[in-house]
């Protein structure tokens, strides 16, 4: 694993799209690394994109395995159509493009090439929820709620490096269509300090704490274990239960954590508070009875601004220090 210890300018450009702290450690190009090293043992993986293999990671793999890699232009229909057809015929397709190309321009050819048919197509797509400024054009506030929706899909959001790495070979070894958040470029490596394996459909609690119970997935796993370190220098006690595999959810694991009481259930996700993680944990949650007090940390049912992403991740609570004032909020 190259890591490195990252100290970046402050950026204000909305072109700026790194979700990474000042002084934090991070991987290069995980994703592009893992599916080089997945396609030495398995000859039936190709990669696939719609003229955005620099920007997904994706350029390390044509790089490595130039007779294994498509580039089909701007065209994401033709993008899935074409993986579709490859995975009729025993290839193993990773798709990659933007989260909004895939679930608002190609959605109709994920649901009825590859999703009703069961294939083997794994879908990796960046810029998922509020990790770029570039505005509503390409922010997708929205995925995981239509994902979740489409049957027979698998959905995963994973939080740093270290998952994304393990994630790669695991959707590999699963037989059906997959889609996967994807954080590119310099990735932020966190989970390595709390000897994480990622497990698809299952959830895994980080740390435990008596007084809160804070849910999350993708990158506001990070900020929730940043989040418990700032309550507790106020004696707060903040437990963090990450949930990578948005569908199937771990229904086993979320109910257990959230019904021992005595705690306030926080989600905290990365999309909108329509259709996504949520809303998922508070149907499980009623459907079992447990009524423990629920709050929600997500985006708004809007169209959001564009920015620098600091100011946008605090003017849409999902910063750290946002996070942690809101919790104290509820806290009392």
């Amino acid at each position: 694993m190259n890591t490195n210890v990252q100290k970046p300018k402050l950026k204000t450009s909305a072109m700026i799209a790194s979700i990474a702290s000042e002084g934090q450690r991070t991987q290069s190009a995980p994703f592009g690394h893992a599916l080089v090293e997945l396609a030495a043992r398995r000859p039936e993986v190709v990669g696939m994109t719609a003229d955005l293999a620099k920007y997904t990671d994706l350029h390390i793999f044509a790089q490595a395995c130039p007779e294994r890699f498509y580039q089909m232009g701007m065209a994401e229909q033709l993008l899935m159509g074409a993986a579709a057809g490859l995975a009729h015929e025993g290839a193993m397709p990773f798709v990659t493009t933007y989260a909004v190309f895939a679930t608002r321009r190609a959605y109709d050819f994920m649901h009825q090439a590859i999703a009703e048919e069961g294939l083997n197509v794994k879908i990796a797509c960046a810029l998922p929820g509020l990790t770029t400024g570039y505005g509503p054009s390409h922010q997708a506030a929205e995925d995981l709620a239509l994902m979740r929706a489409m049957p027979g899909m698998t959905v995963i959001d994973p939080c740093d490096a270290l998952e994304i790495e393990q994630m790669v070979p695991a959707v590999a070894e699963h037989d059906g269509p997959v889609y996967m958040r994807l954080l590119r470029g310099q990735v932020p490596l966190v989970l390595d300090e709390y000897d994480y394996k990622f497990e698809l459909g299952k959830a895994k609690l980080l740390r435990d704490g008596r007084d809160v119970l804070i849910i999350s997935s993708g990158i506001m796993t990070m900020r929730a274990l940043e989040v418990a370190r700032e309550l507790a220098r106020d004696k707060i006690d903040a437990a963090v239960l990450h949930v990578a595999t948005i569908k199937p959810l771990d229904t086993a694991t979320i109910l257990r954590e959230a019904g021992r009481g005595g705690r306030l259930v926080v989600v905290a996700e990365n999309h909108s508070a329509i259709g996504g993680l949520g809303e998922a944990v508070a149907t499980e949650l009623l459907r079992a009875g447990i009524s423990s007090p629920f709050r929600q940390i997500a985006l708004p049912d809007a169209f959001l601004d564009a920015g620098a992403l600091p100011t946008l991740h605090d003017r849409y609570g999902i910063s750290t220090s946002v996070m942690t004032e809101t919790l104290k909020g509820w806290l009392g």
